[in-house]
């Protein structure tokens, strides 16, 4: 049956058409100006029709799974079906739900959830329980010791879309000041060290860094390469963090922290990824380089939602109002941009031809509300 969207402001990745678009069969079959007078046809009532959004990071899995400090939610399906509504109804259509590989300091949570995680979202998704379309993004901390162990086994996942490389330690990358990382800790875990406590602690992550950071790095360097797997460098600080990535093969850098690696990942065609938090915020959490200044360079080329998933879409209509970039652009950020970096070719934008994955957008007071969703043809919010 085909589906008949008119009245709509159709966000394509040139240009706004006010118009129809139909789909059939999964797939969009024409984008026409104009308004239908088909009885069958829906009528948007002037809103936006954008492509599904692909978000390569979320954090989002974790806060079902972990949904108060020291409490496990007893039944992981549960807890991915409801990641994957609000996934859906934030207007995101693909997916790479982003899972840790180690942990840098959770008392081993992480370590000990995640084969279980993995598990669940690939039955959850091969017995058609999710609405949108979900991938896995593992990301690797070297900083752990288990990581390999972890890592190794599920490299061939065929899930797996990316492989990021994060290292924690602090006094570098996103944590320069250890201060900070100290204060960060202690805010949002409750951690209480005495000075000398946490000189101690800052000396054993660092040796550790020292000792086996390099190895683990190359390990699961090789691994991503020989999988024919996108890397992505994370927390790139200074431009020879970015040139480090560029050696180690990696074609992403993500959520670099100054001016001077985003320019240096430019230069070197590394695809520079912001979260769409510091764009709506205006700043970083952690009083790292803004995206929006990133964006008024030409330096950013992707969004990811981070660890707010409203902000997604939000953030492309903050890109909007607040930068001028056209509104066609500055979705392309959230959509065609991040397909075409993961080698997704049959998604990202509205084209005829491409998957039916779109979301219909009303601005109330200046805020986008997804009234609608639809991935690979179907109703999914």
């Amino acid at each position: 049956m085909t589906t008949i969207l008119t009245n709509a402001r159709i966000v394509t990745s040139s240009e706004l058409i006010s118009g129809t678009l139909a789909f059939e069969d999964a797939l969009i079959r024409s984008i026409d100006g104009g308004r239908s007078g088909l009885l069958n046809a829906i009528d948007c009532e002037g809103d936006y029709l954008l492509p599904g959004l692909v978000d390569i990071h979320t954090d989002n899995v974790e806060k079902h799974v972990f949904p108060r400090s020291g409490i496990r939610w007893p039944s992981l399906f549960n807890a991915i079906v409801a990641h994957d509504r609000e996934v859906a109804c934030a207007g995101i259509t693909t997916v790479l739900d982003a899972l840790s590989l180690g942990d840098f300091d959770s008392a081993g949570r992480r370590r000990e959830i995640l084969p279980e995680i993995v598990d669940t979202i690939t039955w959850a998704k091969s017995n058609g329980s999710l609405r949108a379309d979900h991938h896995l993004h593992f990301r690797c901390e070297v900083t752990d010791e288990a990581v390999l162990e972890l890592f190794e086994p599920r490299a061939s996942h065929p899930l797996l879309r990316l492989v990021s490389l994060m290292d924690h330690t602090p006094g570098q990358r996103q944590t320069r000041d250890p201060a900070v990382f100290r204060k960060f800790r202690e805010d949002r875990d409750g951690v209480r060290w005495s000075d000398d406590e946490f000189d101690a602690y800052l000396a054993e992550k660092q040796a550790f860094q020292a000792i086996h950071g390099a190895r683990v790095r190359g390990t699961i360097q090789q691994i991503a390469t020989d999988r024919r797997l996108p890397l992505a460098s994370h927390d790139d600080t200074t431009a020879e963090h970015v040139e480090q990535a560029a050696a180690e093969r990696s074609t992403i850098s993500e959520f670099p922290t100054t001016i001077e690696a985003a320019e240096r990942a430019h230069v070197l065609g590394l695809k520079t990824v912001m979260g769409s938090p510091n764009v709506v915020l205006g700043e970083s959490q952690s009083g790292n380089v803004s995206a929006r200044e990133l964006a008024s360079r030409g330096l950013l080329d992707v969004l990811a939602s981070d660890y707010v998933l409203s902000s997604f879409l939000e953030a492309t209509f903050v890109l909007n109002a607040k930068l001028g970039i056209n509104l066609p652009a500055a979705v392309s950020l959230a959509s065609s941009a991040v397909a075409q970096m993961l080698g997704l070719s049959d998604r990202g934008s509205l084209a005829v031809g491409l998957r039916a994955d779109l979301v219909q957008v009303r601005v109330v007071s200046g805020y986008p509300l997804v009234r609608a969703a639809w991935s690979g043809g179907e109703r999914i919010c």
